[in-house]
């Protein structure tokens, strides 16, 4: 443990959360709006049913990064999550000060695209239900469906503002909702399955660079879709036995997501023909619904977009949920603005660092989807996960005697591989430099407020280390 700082969490943050909830609120996060609308866009970047190696790479790389997450999550439970892992891996009063306040500095951008996406894709299917949502205001600038996407960021926050057990029991309704979904999908594709639609093209396993292109822009995407199974480790200060809780609620996420993906993935190609899944039309923006429509008729497939509007909001309540545990443990650390210390002086939740959080995402929901994932991913890639991969190691050498109740299998080899993976992932794809130059920026302008504050206040890396907190 670190300290002081997890002593203060104790005394204001209260161990509610079991296992259940805890795999719950995972799988919201996880089973946004992203596979409603990126499956269309996975199979377009293969060409082909062979885009489902996209879905298994970024099951394999979810594995591996998800062993990284139970054994940092279990070893340091605190709220969080990523800006306590960083400032133990690299140093708490040398560079793991400046890495965790990057890391906050970059969420301050990454958690708000994330929330947005969820929004924008609920409103998106809002307009196929309703299509007057199509339409534009103020000389075509704003799109309702813009609009829509905010208000629902807005009641979000508004279910948040209140304790974690009765969000957690709101939790287990919404997750309901969730695994219909899903079900639902799978099981319109299964009674209507054609087997000939699956056939792949000639030459899709060439290993030529078209393939490792597509390959990896499909990958991002299925990235994108399975991240969410560390909410939990945002959470660690209010997980009972953490030690045992977020291993299990992290790998078990993983498992039961990657099965409904890949299922879901094989039961829509074995429905919808290739070329409506790559070409503007409904099926591409709306593609649950369209196979919906032609098992089991227009009135199903209307129930399902609620049910896939149901699921978007699920994964905003709890990106929202575990987001703002962070800026909370950060300000409460030093390395952050005191106010996001602050905690609801009845229900015990860091209720200014929520709203924050909240208003900012739906500024966010203003911007175009593919631009809000791509940044997403590019910026978390570089400025959070290859840090933490690198730093499981670190830790493991710099601190032996750390208890750690969860170890990871097959140490050093899972970080190893999922460090591969995102590397693959940012610099695979054609014009990957975009995004490279988002995080590059992030990350300069966070440091340069960082290392301007850590002189005028005398930390590391100035009088060889950091004030008091």
């Amino acid at each position: 443990m670190s300290g002081k700082n997890t002593e203060m969490q104790a005394s204001r943050l209260q161990r509610r959360l079991g296992l259940g909830s805890a795999i719950s609120l995972n799988m919201m996060n996880m089973i946004g709006v992203g596979p409603f609308i990126t499956l269309p866009l996975v199979v377009a970047a293969m060409g082909g049913p062979q885009a489902i190696l996209g879905w298994v790479l970024g099951a394999a790389i979810a594995l591996f990064d998800g062993l990284v997450w139970a054994e940092l999550g279990a070893a340091l439970p605190e709220a969080g999550g990523s800006y306590a892992f960083l400032r133990e891996m690299y140093g708490r009063e040398s560079a793991g000060r400046w890495l965790s306040f990057l890391y906050i500095w970059q969420l301050g951008f990454s958690a708000p695209l994330s929330i947005a996406s969820g929004c924008i894709g609920l409103a998106d299917y809002a307009a196929y239900l309703w299509p007057g949502l199509n339409q534009t205001l103020l000389g075509g600038h704003v799109r309702l469906t813009s609009l829509l996407a905010a208000v629902t960021c807005v009641l979000a926050v508004a279910l948040l503002y209140r304790n974690l057990t009765a969000i957690a029991r709101m939790a287990w309704v919404m997750t309901g909702g969730v695994v219909l979904t899903i079900g639902a999908v799978i099981l319109a594709g299964a009674t209507h399955f054609h087997p000939a639609m699956l056939a792949v093209p000639r030459g899709a396993f060439d290993l030529n660079a078209g393939f490792f292109e597509g390959l990896g822009a499909a990958t991002l995407l299925a990235t994108y879709d399975y991240w969410g199974y560390y909410t939990v480790c945002f959470l660690g200060g209010e997980v009972r036995e953490p030690g045992k809780t977020i291993p299990r609620a992290v790998l078990w996420s993983i498992a039961i997501v990657a099965g409904l993906y890949l299922a879901m993935q094989v039961s829509v190609l074995g429905v919808i023909p290739l070329h409506e899944l790559t070409h503007a039309g409904e099926a591409k923006f709306a593609v649950v619904a369209v196979l919906m429509d032609r098992t089991f008729g227009a009135t199903a497939a209307r129930v399902l977009a609620l049910l896939v509007m149901w699921t978007a909001f699920a994964s905003v309540f709890s990106l929202l949920l575990g987001y703002s545990r962070v800026p909370y443990a950060a300000a409460l650390d030093g390395n952050y603005f005191r106010i996001f210390a602050r905690v609801h002086p009845r229900h015990q939740f860091p209720d200014v660092s929520l709203l924050a959080l909240g208003a900012v995402s739906a500024v966010f929901c203003f911007f175009n989807l593919a631009a809000v994932i791509a940044a997403l991913v590019a910026i978390r890639i570089l400025l959070q996960y290859i840090l933490q991969q690198v730093g499981v190691i670190v830790l493991r050498v710099k601190r032996p005697e750390l208890r750690r109740p969860f170890r990871m299998w097959l140490y050093p080899v899972p970080p190893v591989l999922a460090l591969a993976g995102f590397l693959f992932i940012v610099f695979s794809r054609r014009h990957a430099e975009r995004e490279l130059l988002d995080a590059v920026v992030v990350a300069l302008t966070g440091s340069a407020i960082y290392f301007a504050r850590a002189k005028r206040r005398a930390e590391w890396p100035f009088k060889g280390g950091g004030s008091a907190d």
